[in-house]
Parts: structure tokens; sequence; C-alpha cells
């Protein structure tokens, strides 16, 4: 034993303390289990530090510095309006504080323990943790991995200097006068248009057909349209080849259209995906093997293949998403407790916080379809709802997905402003396994743009009253 190592025994070690973690470690403690929770960077984990949390507090700031600066068709036209982007770089560290904060008070207040170190498995029921000064040993009944995932790095574009990953991007001290985003996935495409807002000339790569690949073309089309606005460029079906860096500027070659280009801007923002954490954690040392994605297989109770070993979050099969980690947290604290939770993955949300805002949950059409079931749609567009043209948001829609025969409702699409918000009433609908009537007769406050979703179940039945029905 190294000296100055101190061996503890715990019911249950949570590695990783972002959404998925420290859900769990919580709800472990609720449950009368004794736990640590350990992690090598902060409390709150990648999205409340440098994701989901101060991503959506500059895309909060750039909506406001347009709305400011672009109201005239509302007789409102602003003069002498600034950006301080220091003071917005600031006002968005304090939220982030506020939030990890909490999490710190509500782990204590649960009597969870706080460890902060890199985990590393020696046994299969042992992890060191090395700490800045000193380490520890930790035995346990139970773990649950939950050690989240980086953003993916390219060999050809690697990070550092003016190549940033969104980590960096978040953080600029200034607001750069142009920049290439490769990638336009929700990542690329959230940042892109937030620093676009501010003032940034954009331009975007990515190497499918479209932008928003895994949304419905119907929703990343409105998209595409705003980020045009903004005077977004966008390049289809471009593979990014390298890039040379000097100290002002950094040059990206890429091939589109058959041919090589290439493209200078102040930054290169690299969002092509991201990386399970899996890889020095020492599971080779216990036998526990990833599959070629270097996740974690795990069955409904999110256990491995060794039973008293969980894994939860962006190292498991499925989205990558901050709630469905927390969802799978809850699962396997319970599980540990005896309980008998399992994960449903039925009515997931998945939301782009683009402008318009694009969210869904279930099946889309194409999906049911694919999946042999017959099914009836309904869509009904922002542009006549009352409060949509009164908040001047008048691009969007929503769309139901329903079995034809029983008017159970399985998918939902909702493309258009507060998008991330109205998606929760359509994902309890699935979850409570609601039908078309269900929403149709459920009484929704006039004006809002929650009757767009009561319309739009009328429409799907064939009773609308605010357009015609097919």
């Amino acid at each position: 034993m190294v000296v100055g190592e101190v061996t503890h025994e715990r019911d249950v070690l949570v590695i990783g303390a972002g959404p998925g973690g420290y859900v769990a470690a919580i709800r472990a403690a609720q449950l009368g289990k004794k736990v640590t929770i350990v992690d090598k960077q902060y409390v709150g984990g990648v999205c409340l530090n440098v994701g989901c949390i101060p991503s959506k507090a500059l895309i909060t700031a750039a909506h406001h510095y347009e709305t400011m600066t672009g109201s005239a068709d509302m007789g409102i036209t602003a003069e002498g309006v600034k950006l301080d982007f220091a003071k917005v770089q600031a006002w968005k560290a304090g939220i982030v504080n506020k939030l990890t904060g909490g999490v710190k008070s509500l782990l204590a207040g649960n009597k969870v323990e706080f460890v902060s170190g890199e985990a590393f498995f020696t046994g299969p029921d042992e992890v060191r943790v090395a700490g800045e000064y000193e380490g520890a040993r930790y035995k346990f009944k139970d773990c649950i991995i939950a050690t989240g995932s980086r953003p993916f790095e390219l060999k050809n574009l690697p990070f550092g200097g003016r190549i940033l990953s969104s980590t960096e991007a978040l953080s600029l001290p200034e607001v750069p006068k142009t920049m290439i985003v490769v990638g336009g996935g929700y990542i690329g495409v959230e940042l892109g248009q937030t620093y676009a807002k501010f003032g940034t000339k954009v331009t975007i790569l990515e190497g499918s057909p479209s932008i928003l690949p895994g949304f419905e073309e119907e929703a990343s089309k409105l998209v595409v349209k705003n980020l045009k606005k903004l005077g977004i460029d966008i390049v289809t079906e471009a593979m990014a080849q390298g890039a040379k860096q000097t100290d002002q500027d950094v040059t990206v070659t890429f091939t589109a259209d058959g041919k090589e280009q290439q493209l200078t801007a102040e930054y290169v923002l690299v969002t092509v995906g991201r990386k399970p954490n899996t890889d020095e954690l020492g599971l080779d040392v216990i036998g526990l093997e990833t599959n070629p994605r270097g996740l974690l297989d795990v069955d409904a109770q999110s256990r491995t293949k060794m039973p008293h070993i969980y894994a939860i979050g962006d190292i498991v099969p499925g989205p990558a998403l901050a709630h469905k980690a927390s969802y799978e947290g809850k699962v396997a604290a319970e599980a540990i407790a005896g309980l008998p939770s399992a994960v449903d993955y039925k009515a997931i949300p998945a939301v782009v916080f683009s402008d318009p805002e694009i969210a869904s949950v279930g099946l889309s059409e194409k999906e049911a379809k694919a999946a042999g079931r017959s099914v009836v749609t309904g869509k009904f567009p922002y542009a006549a709802n009352g409060r949509a043209l009164s908040m001047n948001a008048v691009d969007g829609f929503v769309k139901l997905v329903a079995e034809k025969e029983t008017g159970l409702v399985i998918g939902a699409l909702v493309a258009g402003a507060e998008a991330s918000n109205l998606i929760a009433e359509l994902g309890l609908a699935i979850e409570m396994g609601a039908v078309l009537e269900d929403l149709a007769l459920t009484i929704h406050a006039h004006p809002t743009l929650g009757e767009i979703v009561m319309e739009t179940a009328e429409g799907a039945l064939g009773q609308a009253i605010h357009q015609i029905n097919r």
C-alpha cells in the first residue's frame, strides 16, 4: 500500500459527479445507503460546468441582444445598444456557480461524501482514488460508473490554439469576427447560431447532406432558413482534411463538390460528436470490456456483466443526454436497494436549442411506419396561433403521430418557440398512454402556445377548428 493511503468501506461508490452520478448518489443515500461520489474535475459534470447550462446562458444572452437590435418591425428601435461580452461571460459563470453550489449542498444534505480525485479499479470491489496530494482506496458493495463523455477529437484537427472544442468555445474572452464550425449537429448549430447573433461571421461545414441529420427535415429546414438570415454559410457534404494555424487565424482545408477548398477564420470549432470516458478507469483490470464504440453494455437495471457494477449516461448505449443519465441514475440506485425499477426509453425527449427550437419525443412518422405501425398524423402551424403571432414567433409547427386504430399517441415533433418546454406535455402523453382525444379534450389556456398541441390533436381527429380539415 502506498504511504498515506487509507482504505474506506462504502455501500455504494459512484464514479462521476455529473447529472447521472450525483442524482444516483442522492437517490442511493435516500434509500439508506452509505455513499461516496468521486470526480476528477468538478461537481455537476460537463453539463453544469461546460455544457448544457453555460451554453443555454450564452444562447439566451444572444437572443436578447438580437431582439434589442432587431425589433423595428414591432415599432421598437433601440439606439446605442452595446455588447459587453466579458460581462456576459461573468453572468454565465455566476449561473454555473449557483447550480454547482446547489448540487454540493444537496450532496452534503443527503450525507453523500464527495471526493475529488481520479478513480482507478484495482479489483472487482475496490478503486484507488488519486487526489492532488494523496490517495485512498474505497471498497464497495456496489459501484455506479457515471463518467460521461468528452468532445471527439479529429486526428487532422487536434484541439489546441485556435482549434476549439465546445468547452473552449463557451469561454472565449471576446466575440470573434469569424468562426468555422466543423460539424452541423446540435452543438455546432447552437453555438454557431449564438456567435452569429453576437456578430460573428460563421461558416458551418457538415459531412452529411443536411445539418441536424438526426432530426426530421421539415424541422431542420426552419433552422436552416434562420441560419441563413443571420448570414451563416452552410456547406454540406463537406469533409475537413486538416488545418494550419497562425497567431491570428486558422485555415481549414476541406473537400466539397468534388474539389478541395480552403477557409480562414479566427477560430475553428470542432463539434463532431462525443467520446465515452471509459478508457482510463482500469476496466481491463477487472475484466469489464467495452463494445467497439467504447460503451458498456447494460441490462434494464443498468447492470454491467458484473452484477454489482452499474453504468449510466454517456458511457452506455443510447443518446448522450443529461436527462437520460439522471433517469438511469435513479434506476440504478433503486435497483441496488432492491426495488423493481427498470429503464423504459419510449419517451426520452431530444431538444435542439436552435432558433427556432426543435424538440421530439417518441417515434417519428417514418420510424413508426418502418416498424409496421399504421399511423395517423396531425400538424398545426405556429402562424395560426394567436400567442405565437403576438410573440412575433410564427415559424414552426407541432406534429403528432398516433396509432390509426386506437388514437394512441406514440410520437411528437415540435419546431418553434418554446419547443423545449412544450415537449414535456407530449412526453407525458406518451408515457401515460394518452390518446388523441385526451389532448384534444384537455382545456388549454388562451392565448398560449400550448393551444397548438390541442389544435394538432383535433386536426389528427379530423375535428380541426382553426384550420381546414384534410
